[in-house]
């Protein structure tokens, strides 16, 4: 218990719970939704702004927020009216994305040590301003979730149905990618890019079948995101491991077990 103590433990945990928060919530539309390659390409062109921020020398999280905004948008322009080619436009602007960042990095001066931190996360190093916004991010989820629930739920499992209840169904799929773009610049801090989408997608896939709405759905998805994120620190603290890719693993073991106890159980009994 001694380690609670310690200053950066402490901005860890800060960190790992209200990015779980952001994944919990998000995720779950993002699973509903079947919008996982969505969420995904918003994560990987994510890396121009990484870019941006070395190249100009101004602070990352800004510039990743304003850059995955800025792409989640053109996203959202090209797929609501074309949902049926919307892995190929994702799967253009990803590559533009990275693409982007890592010229602007070719092109900036030095190296800079914390580049590694955003591929594969540095949960323990994350600084109090971060947090901050971190929590404003959370704020503004949990507002646009509560002030919206019944549009987003009517949306997530009938756009058709939504659109003739004239839902203004395009700006809400503005607004859903926006959130993702928040939320996924939040869970950068926590595992990287390269492995944002587990985050994202595991808990709410665990999940989904015990829970009787979409706001259960998560809650329980939060909840289980912080077991991950409690779980993952301990370890790797425990036996010096990378922090984002234990945390990662730790899921993807609780995914398996229940994979196995879910085939074994959809199994018939011999009489």
């Amino acid at each position: 218990m001694d380690v609670l103590s310690l200053p950066f433990i402490q901005h860890a945990i800060l960190a790992g719970i209200l990015a779980s928060v952001a994944c919990g919530i998000i995720g779950s539309l993002v699973v509903v939704n079947r919008s996982v390659f969505l969420a995904g390409g918003i994560a990987h062109a994510a890396y121009g702004g990484v870019g941006l921020a070395f190249f100009l020398s101004l602070p990352p999280l800004p510039c990743i927020i304003g850059f995955s905004l800025f792409m989640a948008l053109i996203m959202a322009a090209f797929t609501v009216e074309r949902r049926h080619r919307m892995d190929t436009f994702i799967g253009v602007l990803w590559a533009v994305g990275m693409a982007t960042g890592i010229i602007l990095i070719d092109l900036s001066p030095g190296y800079n040590v914390d580049l590694m931190s955003f591929l594969f996360g540095s949960i323990l190093t994350v600084p109090v301003s971060d947090i901050k916004v971190m929590a404003a991010v959370d704020i503004l989820i949990i507002g646009a979730m509560c002030g919206f629930y019944k549009e987003f739920l009517a949306m997530s499992y009938d756009m058709e149905f939504a659109r003739v209840r004239g839902l203004p169904v395009r700006l809400f799929h503005f607004l859903f990618m926006a959130l993702v773009a928040l939320a996924v610049v939040m869970t950068i801090r926590v595992v990287g890019l390269i492995l944002v989408m587990a985050l994202f997608t595991i808990a709410p896939y665990l999940t989904e079948r015990f829970s009787a709405s979409l706001a259960g759905m998560m809650v329980t998805s939060t909840i289980a995101n912080i077991v991950f994120v409690f779980t993952g620190l301990w370890i790797s603290y425990r036996y010096n491991l990378t922090s984002g890719a234990t945390i990662i693993l730790v899921a993807a073991l609780f995914f398996m077990i229940f994979i196995i106890l879910s085939r074994f159980a959809s199994c018939p009994r011999k009489p």
